[in-house]
């Protein structure tokens, strides 16, 4: 299928970008990368009026220690985070990206419209949620701060205002035993389940089970004993309540949850 009409912009500027979001309301539409939105857009899920670009938007495409922190502006592809070095306080970072799509698509994705897409199964919103990230976003008010647990509300839903854009996300803590893993029925699609576990945090994390990035605080007390791996991934299990879908049982998420969240613990662990 092909996408609605719309009308293209294509913005210079932070500030030009804002300018147009605030004009044009909320039948405009950011698009960088276009992985995501292009794909709804396709098959007239999406239907916006005005498509305003920031492909070309300069000083959003950095990748910067500052500090203990880890600083990602919001049109830096998947693939250069991929390929980046950055160390072993934020590697689990790099290595979530081998889990997104295909080379073409990460080579393509950005950040930014990876967050603001939110959904709940995507790798950026996991590892935001997991080392408490800051969502930092500009709008007609100036610039704010978003933490993580406070971004996503929803299905592909945000607290981002409709004049705001995403500028930068920032990782303020090192996650040194830190994974994220995944499983999906073909290479490349999107994940059935997804988890996350910071073991220094203790943070463990669920995606493809809620609306939202989920955190589990019954498997986070059980790290805090620092004991057996398994009984996390039992109590993650035994914490969500999915829903019985079309190929997918609530049994099969919930195995796949305790196997998943075991696994990200061994992975953990062997950093």
């Amino acid at each position: 299928m092909k996408p609605a009409a719309f009308t293209y912009h294509r913005a210079r500027s932070v500030a030009a970008a804002v300018g147009l979001l605030n004009d044009l309301g909320d039948d405009a539409k950011i698009i960088a990368g276009g992985q995501s939105l292009v794909a709804m857009m396709n098959f007239r899920l999406a239907r916006p009026e005005h498509l305003i670009d920031i492909g070309r938007v300069p000083g959003l495409d950095h990748i910067r220690r500052d500090g203990a922190a880890l600083r990602i502006g919001a049109l830096v592809t998947h693939h250069a985070v991929e390929t980046a070095d950055l160390g072993t306080d934020f590697a689990v970072v790099s290595d979530a990206m081998r889990w997104i799509g295909h080379l073409p698509i990460r080579t393509r994705g950005t950040v930014g419209g990876s967050l603001a897409h939110a959904d709940a199964t995507a790798e950026w919103c996991l590892l935001a949620v997991l080392l408490d990230a800051e969502i930092v976003a500009e709008g007609s008010g100036g610039r704010r701060t978003i933490p993580a647990g406070e971004f996503f509300q929803g299905v592909f839903t945000t607290a981002l205002e409709p004049d705001e854009l995403i500028v930068e996300v920032v990782f303020p803590r090192p996650a040194p035993r830190a994974a994220l893993t995944e499983y999906a029925e073909r290479r490349g699609d999107f994940a059935t389940v997804a988890a996350a576990v910071d073991l220094d945090a203790p943070r463990v994390v669920l995606g493809g089970v809620a609306t939202v990035p989920l955190r589990v605080p019954s498997a986070e007390a059980v790290l805090m004993t620092d004991g057996p791996r398994i009984p996390a991934g039992e109590a993650a299990a035994a914490a969500i309540d999915p829903r019985d879908e079309p190929g997918v049982s609530a049994h099969y998420r919930r195995a796949l949850t305790r196997t998943l969240v075991e696994r990200a613990c061994e992975e953990a662990a062997a950093r």
